[in-house]
């Protein structure tokens, strides 16, 4: 369907000041100081709690991006970030975005990104007509609930969960896979279309969910007595990494495999080196961080944001954003939330990590989904699905 009118306490202080720092525009979102309009965006992420490194990854994207656009002489306006924090959670989401709702000059929010928290948080924005881009939802059933100003710019879990499928069935040759998932909207969305292909391979599947909790003892146990020869986890990278503490407690000697929850530096830094060697991890999105292509906004990430390097979704968070600002040049003076609502089903944007433009359901066009492992303690890219199948 086409869419239509109808985006720890300190850590959080720390990003809204330095967003504050990066938008260099003045406090009413009229005009900036060199007399440029100014035009405010929102983004709802995770930037609390035990996942809030993906939405720092997220969050940092979007100020790089912003800050290029103010540095550009040629830019007719300057953007404006306004940022609001839902933990990553469905129940805080409502309360984020109508944090963002509330403030009229936001007109497009770049968020929310945990799958739970955009069902829980869409419902709202359709209803004031307010557009938000996704750089990380990939719950398939997002883009069937009615969404109308509702848009993702990664690719769902039907996507994903097929690839990674592929992957643990011809390269890792899998002949059994023990699925877990966290019982999150992401969590269930991508463990349901990853059994559904390995059972389609002839794959035996054994399917086990359990809520986020500090103790896997109980469950690795579990696991080992089934003797699977990978186990896949749906879920984030804090459950993973005591996950794989208590497999190697208890000697599993499977392979173990995750999704792009999981795709982050701190899983091998909560796990350990010695736990998280050798697990895979896919993730419908590239490193930039090795694309030669993307080398320019690696080294204006950098800048932006004291050094840190860009991680899961910066890129992602990064081309909506500048997405976004393509749509703000094309329709001048006419930026509003219903104009910028209507206009963006039609973007057709070189971003760095793909050609931001959509379907008529509303996905994103073409996708890659890559493989991850990590090796001597840090995560290295592997390939992309469809390369490593064939060769």
């Amino acid at each position: 369907m086409r869419r239509r009118p109808l985006l720890g306490a300190i850590a959080l202080a720390a990003a809204m000041t330095l967003t504050a720092a990066a938008c260099g525009s003045d406090s009413d979102g009229g005009s900036s100081t060199d007399g440029k309009k100014t035009i405010t965006i929102g983004f709802q992420g995770v930037l609390s709690g035990d996942s809030q490194q993906l939405g720092l990854n997220a969050l940092y994207g979007v100020r790089t991006a912003i800050a290029e656009v103010n540095a550009d002489a040629s830019s007719p306006f300057q953007l404006k970030l306004v940022a609001s924090d839902d933990g990553g959670s469905a129940d805080q989401g409502p309360t984020a975005a109508q944090k963002l709702i509330d403030d009229s000059k936001v007109v497009a929010v770049v968020g929310p990104m945990f799958s739970g928290a955009t069902k829980a948080s869409e419902p709202a924005y359709t209803q004031a007509g307010l557009l938000s881009v996704s750089p990380s939802a990939t719950a398939p059933a997002l883009a069937t609930l009615g969404f109308k100003t509702f848009y993702r710019v990664i690719a769902p879990d039907t996507v994903q969960g097929k690839a990674a499928a592929d992957y643990v069935a011809a390269v890792l040759q899998a002949k059994k896979v023990y699925s877990l998932d966290d019982k999150t909207e992401y969590g269930t969305g991508l463990s349901g279309v990853l059994e559904t292909e390995l059972k389609a391979k002839g794959v035996a599947v054994t399917h086990d969910g359990i809520n986020p909790t500090k103790d896997y003892t109980s469950e690795a146990t579990k696991i080992i007595a089934a003797a699977p020869d990978v186990l896949y986890y749906s879920g984030y990278y804090p459950e993973l990494a005591l996950l794989s503490k208590a497999l190697k407690d208890k000697g599993f000697t499977g392979k173990i495999a995750s999704g792009d929850g999981s795709l982050d530096p701190q899983y091998v830094a909560q796990a350990g080196a010695a736990a998280a060697e050798g697990t895979y991890l896919t993730c419908p999105c590239g490193d930039a961080n090795t694309d030669p292509k993307a080398a320019p906004f690696v080294a204006s990430f950098k800048k932006v944001n004291k050094d840190a390097k860009p991680g899961t979704y910066s890129g992602e968070a990064y081309d909506a954003t500048l997405a976004l600002a393509d749509v703000f040049k094309k329709l001048g003076t006419d930026v509003s939330r219903e104009s910028v609502a209507g206009a963006f089903d039609g973007v057709n944007f070189q971003g760095i990590t793909k050609t931001v433009a959509f379907e008529s359901n509303g996905e994103v066009k073409g996708s890659n989904v890559f493989v991850y492992q990590v090796k001597n303690g840090a995560i290295a890219v592997l390939g992309n699905t469809t390369d490593l199948i064939k060769s």
